[in-house]
């Protein structure tokens, strides 16, 4: 049976957490009105990348796009919320198609495609 000191340590540990988990997702919040406001608004989608996390892709209103990287689903999900973005539940062909790709993401797709090194490292 557990002790009431052993739920109040219990209960500190998930409140340290959650406000750890709120400061990430507002740091991510930021940046992801950043890159709204940079690129006339936003969309995204949220993608389990395993282990590592929870990727959280990015398509302005001008076709260009990015990606972060929370920690967790609910981390993003929360950034996402906090930033007001609209979220998609697939990267489909309509949402996809809004992105527009530029000399370097072809001649990388194709260095790599074509067997050669792709794009020097900067």
């Amino acid at each position: 049976m557990a002790s009431m000191g052993d739920t109040a340590d219990t209960s500190a540990a998930a409140g340290a957490a959650d406000k750890k988990q709120d400061r990430t997702a507002a740091k991510l919040a930021k940046q992801i009105g950043a890159f709204a406001k940079q690129h006339g608004g936003a969309e995204g989608q949220l993608a389990h990348i395993g282990q590592a996390g929870t990727r959280i892709v990015l398509v302005g209103t001008d076709g260009a796009w990015g990606d972060l990287v929370a920690p967790t689903f609910a981390t993003a999900q929360l950034a996402a919320e906090k930033a007001g973005l609209t979220l998609h539940e697939e990267f489909d062909g309509e949402f996809a198609a809004r992105v527009r790709t530029g000399p370097y993401e072809w001649s990388r797709m194709a260095g790599i495609q074509l067997g050669g090194s792709g794009n020097p490292a900067a």
